[in-house]
């Protein structure tokens, strides 16, 4: 009777937030007994003693020796409770509880498929780390990008030849629809590396990727909603509940780590979604501080391979303010505000061309 009272917007707000509740739910009443599974199999996190550049990274390893031997690969089970809800709304449709599922072809396969993918490259790269295996401890970047482009290949084929996907909306008051033809492979393969490594970047310290992903999947779920992906939305408003559990405990000093389990598989999700909804040029934006993290890297690596000097005292940027002295909290909240900020504003500007 209730459910039958209620309005359509009401219904769809019970299936988005009810969605994610149950997701943070699940996870917070699994990660003690996952914890525990960690530590009784010694899945610790090793600190890596070579940087990206092939040298020894003798600040960070000083930084972050305390950390060692923390549980990681906690992407695990943020990406298995999405599985979970999603497996519980196939039950509770086929028995009438609910209208739709969260296994939609057109609004949750390629996403659901880019979470496990990228997860399990995540969890062999988590895996070679915490047993010890090869000089780096974890799988080498080139294979890294040969898999995120394998993937991102396949995923840009799905859109291009079976969803229609062509065009890039530029984000205006009368939104803008740019025909790039078959130029939207590339770009597609291109968004799925960026957004993957970028918060792969960020995940350095305690609780930031955690709670800026919650902040950029809410805003997508936001703007996913005002253009009828009700489904999309929902999964949104899932993948946040998770991970506002796992951020319960993450939180500085971290119980557990998502370890690349979780940072590249929600980074390149986070960029399957944002091509989804079509609103890939205010990805930035939202994600601006997965993107000054990427560019940091970036700036780094350039400037010693062309100048032999560093610009930061380390990179990412996050562990050159904490070289500087800043407590790790202090930069986890100024960077969360700072990314709020940012998604807010995305968020307005990604709805300016869908409600006018």
């Amino acid at each position: 009777m209730f459910l039958e009272n209620l309005s359509p917007i009401g219904k769809d707000l019970l299936l988005i937030v009810g969605s994610g509740t149950l997701a943070f739910l699940i996870a917070l009443f699994l990660t003690p007994w996952f914890t525990n599974q960690l530590i009784k199999y010694k899945i610790g996190k090793q600190i890596r003693d070579t940087a990206l550049s092939g040298e020894k990274a003798e600040i960070f390893s000083v930084l972050h020796a305390k950390k060692s031997g923390t549980p990681t690969m906690g992407g695990l089970l943020i990406w298995g409770v999405i599985i979970i809800v999603v497996l519980i709304s196939i039950v509770l449709q086929k028995y009438g509880v609910i209208t739709y599922s969260l296994f939609n072809r057109k609004e949750t396969w390629i996403p659901l498929f880019t979470l496990v993918t990228c997860g399990i490259l995540g969890a062999i790269d988590d895996y070679i780390n915490v047993r010890g295996i090869g000089k780096n401890k974890g799988i080498s970047a080139k294979f890294k990008l040969l898999w995120l482009t394998v993937f991102g290949a396949l995923g840009a084929w799905w859109f291009y030849s079976k969803l229609g996907f062509n065009s890039i909306t530029i984000p205006l008051p009368n939104a803008i629809e740019l025909n790039v033809g078959w130029l939207y492979i590339p770009i597609f393969i291109f968004i799925i590396i960026a957004t993957a490594n970028a918060v792969n970047f960020t995940d350095g310290l305690d609780g930031l990727a955690s709670g800026l992903l919650i902040l950029s999947f809410g805003a997508f779920g936001i703007i996913a909603y005002t253009k009828g992906l009700l489904i999309l939305s929902a999964l949104c408003a899932v993948i946040s509940g998770a991970n506002l559990a796992f951020l319960w405990f993450n939180v500085p000093p971290a119980k557990f780590y998502m370890g690349d389990t979780g940072s590249l598989a929600l980074g390149a999700t986070l960029g399957v979604i944002a091509m989804l909804v079509d609103q890939v040029l205010i990805l930035p934006i939202i994600g601006f501080i997965f993107v000054i993290e990427a560019l940091s890297v970036i700036i780094q690596l350039t400037s010693k391979k062309l100048f032999k000097r560093k610009v930061f005292k380390i990179a990412p940027i996050h562990h050159h303010f904490e070289k500087c002295g800043w407590q790790e909290w202090t930069i986890v909240m100024r960077f969360w505000i700072i990314g709020a900020i940012f998604a807010a504003f995305g968020t307005i500007i990604g709805l300016m061309g869908v409600l006018n």
